[in-house]
Order: C-alpha cells, then structure tokens, then sequence
C-alpha cells in the first residue's frame, strides 16, 4: 500500500496521470479494459505501450461462408423455415443441427458442414426460403482451409453434386446427406469410414459394416440377384435331377430413366367455367336413376329415314329422338324443367324446353342447347344440332347457344360405357346420360331369346325438389317413346 502511495505521489508530481480506457490497435490487437498507467514522458508512454499495456498478438481474421440450402429432391425448390436450432454467436461443428424445414412432403433437418461460428440467419421462422440461396453465414477458421472456394461470398452457388463433398481433414469423402446423418447420429466419422461405391463414395451399408464391426453385432447380407453365367458352345447342359427342382435365375433390375418434366397451366376458358359449375354444383343433393331401353324398333327406324335426311342435307343420329322424346315427358312432369333459387324458396317452371347436349371438343367439355324443343320436329331437332356440332367443333359457339338450358343429356355412350353419374348443370334440376347401344340377347313374351339393341340410360335429379318416384315416372314414359317410336305421334303437336 505504501509503495502505491508513493507511486501516485511521484506522478502528481511529474505532473500528469494518463487514465487509458479501451485502446484499439488497427493491427489485429484485442481490447482490454481500463488502466491507469504512469508514464512520465513520450518515451515512456512508448515502452508502456509496447510492453505492459496491449499484449498484443498476432490473431488471423476468420472466413465468412455462406451456407447455402442443398437441393432436397423431388423437384421442392423452396421450403418453409419450422425451426431455428442455433442463433447468431453460437458455435457448431460439422453434422450439428441448423435448422429444421418443411416442404410440402416432408420435414428436413438442416445439419451443418462446417466448423465455426454462426454469424448471420437469413431467415426467420415461417418465412420461405429457396434452394440454392443462402441460408445462414458461418465464419470459419481460414486457417484451416476446410471451407470450398464455391461456399465463399460473392461465388456461385454450389451444383448439387458439390454439394455431397466434404473436406475431412485434407480427405475428399463422398456421402449422400442420408449417409452423413446415419454417421452423425452414430458419432461415427466420415474419414474412418472406407467407401465401398463409386468414387470411393459411402454408402449406408458402409456405415452398418462399420458400425458392425466396432459392437461387434452382425448384420444380415443384403441379397443380391444370382447370375448364371452363359455357356460355352462346346459345352452341353446338364440334365437336371429328376428329385430337384430346376434353378430359376433371377432376373436383375435396373432403374428406370425417366427425362420427363411437369407442366402447369392456368386454368382458362371452358375449363374455367367448368371448375365453377361443378363447384356449384355440389351444393345439390343429387338422386340417381338408372334403366336399360330397348331401340331394337328404333333401330330400325332410324335406318328408313336416314337416306331421306341425307337427301335434305342433314345427319341423322339417334340423337333427336332422344330429345323430343324428354321433351314430350317434360310436358307430363314440368318439374324435371324447372329452377330452384338460391334461397330454395321459389321453384320456376320454364316454359320453353331448352335441352343441352354435352359435346366433347378439343376446348373442353360444352353444352349448347337447342332452344324451345317443345315445337320443333325431329327432324328440326337434327337440323340444329348439324349446326352446334360444326360450330363447337369450330370452337365458334356463341353465349346463346351455351346459355339458357333447362334440362341436359350427355352422350356420353359415343365414347363409351353403359352406366355412369351425370352432374347436374346449375340451376338445371336433372340430367339424364346416354350408355353406348349394345347387341345382347333378350327374352320376347314367349320366352324366345332375340338380338336386342339395348342402351343403358343414368339419370340424376335435385332430390330438394325431385322424389324418386317422379323421376321413375319420367324414365318410364320416355323410355316407352324410344321402345315404340309410333306411340311419339300420338302426343306430337
């Protein structure tokens, strides 16, 4: 105590008393917290400087890396940040756990591929981030050169391939982020680890051989195809024992290549209003009907009048029958032409009987509609629909050939099939889908098998407004004009 008494007494005297706070040297020297240091002159100040105060020593500057986001496969481009593993300042080896992400398969845990210190997080939790870019800054000894030229800031982002490689101790190992899990999860290291693949690359049976041998357990071999090789000409086949069974070689499988590439489209045009009509459409309570018609007669019918169609100009399908026969039904149950509010509180009953027809075109699913069936003839009918064939298939319809039905068939026997569900079309309340027409034997009153021309016919209806005796009714006078096509020109108007 008394030698410090006498040490500051001697620097009042001099006449100052320096007090140095936190000195800072521009060549790579610390700081250190205040001092009081006595110094009488420059010279002094100097030598205290230089040999007591700083302590200097010569520290290299770390490297900054940018870790960037590895691609995850599957064609995920960007992922969802779930959870950050460490914060900026903290220290991490090499397989130490970042980060975990989330893509729209599956979660990853993001490990690190080097040693050093966590400087900057790029992200934040439940931001997106993308393959490729930046994921967090590591600063890493430079020292040590573990850090790859590709991982520098302001380099080019790493190709996928680069990306399996990890600088071990001046050893270039090879190891798919599977694998390196497998060996961090294991504490085993990478570079005690002898690489059986391609390159020398490990392999996840590497890491089980390994680990096999350092707990002595043992592992079951993994089966392998057996390959019979080819004989020689010279040589003949052996008989086999009549007591054994013959060996079979089992074929070896390679992966299939596949080059092909996604596509997305925006959804436009008649698909577009597609996806809203049948968007609607399930809000209906559908009720579904089926029956099988007999045309054997019509059939035939249709065979006399074609030359005569042909002869004005016009194809004849069976088509038209179909549909002034509904339209002859509609006038018995309006209800199955009718409307229902949104509110479902008012029920309108449509006057004119505008009958769609579902057409397959090259746009997409459409449905034009001939207008006031209720007055028009079959052959008017087939007149009609020549034209909304052409233009649909011309892709040339306009809104009131689309707009306005209230009652639909779909066709849908041209392409194929028997029985089917049709949709129904809002604020239409049924719809009625046509099977293919078939040859099969059937039974006459006399219990004699014949050749019948049979057609499966599906109906759906608003079962808010529609009860399934109704519907029955319906599909039972309709299927009578179609079986007896004479009976149509009783109630023809």
């Amino acid at each position: 105590m008394a030698a410090v008494t006498a040490l500051r007494s001697s620097c009042r005297a001099a006449g100052r008393l320096v007090c140095i706070h936190r000195v800072r040297s521009c060549s790579s020297i610390r700081f250190i917290k205040s001092k009081y240091v006595c110094v009488f002159d420059k010279s002094a100040l100097k030598f205290s400087h230089q040999q007591r105060l700083f302590r200097t020593s010569a520290v290299s500057c770390g490297q900054i890396v940018q870790f960037k986001l590895s691609d995850i496969g599957e064609g995920i481009t960007e992922v969802t940040v779930k959870e950050w593993y460490v914060k900026e300042g903290d220290s991490v080896s090499q397989f130490d756990s970042i980060c975990e992400v989330q893509s729209d398969k599956a979660s990853v845990t993001i490990t690190s591929r080097y040693d050093g210190v966590i400087r900057k997080l790029h992200y934040s939790i439940d931001e997106i981030a993308f393959v490729g870019k930046p994921l967090v800054d590591i600063e890493i000894d430079a020292s040590k050169g573990v850090a790859p030229e590709e991982d520098v800031v302001e380099t080019p982002p790493m190709s996928h391939e680069e990306h399996t490689h990890q600088e071990i101790k001046g050893h270039k190992t090879l190891a798919t982020p599977a694998v390196r899990r497998l060996a961090m999860e294991n504490n085993i290291k990478l570079s005690e680890v002898v690489g059986t693949g391609k390159d020398n690359r490990i392999l996840k049976e590497d890491i089980l051989n390994y680990l096999a041998k350092q707990t002595g357990a043992i592992l079951p071999p993994s089966p392998k195809a057996e390959i019979v090789p080819p004989l020689r000409k010279t040589e003949a086949v052996p008989a086999a024992p009549k007591d054994k069974a013959r060996k079979i070689p089992v074929p070896v499988s390679r992966p299939i290549v596949f080059s092909g590439k996604d596509k997305t489209e925006p959804v436009t045009g008649f698909q577009k209003a597609m996806v809203k009509t049948m968007s609607a459409a399930l809000k209906i309570p559908h009720f579904g009907y089926c029956d099988e018609i007999d045309l054997t007669q019509l059939v035939q019918l249709r065979e006399e009048l074609k030359p005569l169609a042909e002869i004005r100009g016009v194809k004849l399908s069976f088509m038209p029958f179909f549909i002034k026969a509904a339209s002859l039904g509609l006038l018995q149950y309006p209800i199955l032409n009718a409307s229902l509010d949104e509110n479902c509180q008012n029920v309108t009953y449509k006057a004119s009987h505008n009958i769609g027809v579902a057409m397959d075109t090259e746009q997409g699913l459409i449905v034009p509609n001939v207008k006031n069936v209720q007055v028009c003839s079959v052959f008017d009918i087939a007149v009609e629909l020549n034209r909304l064939q052409s233009l649909g298939s011309a892709g040339q319809l306009g809104t009131s050939d689309l707009t306005g039905g209230t009652f639909t068939l779909s066709n849908i026997g041209t392409i194929g099939g028997t029985y089917t569900k049709p949709v129904i079309l809002p604020p239409e309340v049924a719809i009625g889908a046509l099977g293919k027409i078939q040859v099969l034997p059937r039974f006459n009153g006399k219990g004699e098998v014949f050749k019948a021309q049979i057609m499966n016919v599906s109906w759906s209806a608003d079962h808010r407004i529609i009860d399934g005796a109704t519907m029955a009714r319906f599909s039972n006078l309709w299927k009578s004009y179609l079986e007896n096509p004479a009976s149509m020109l009783l109630d023809l108007k």
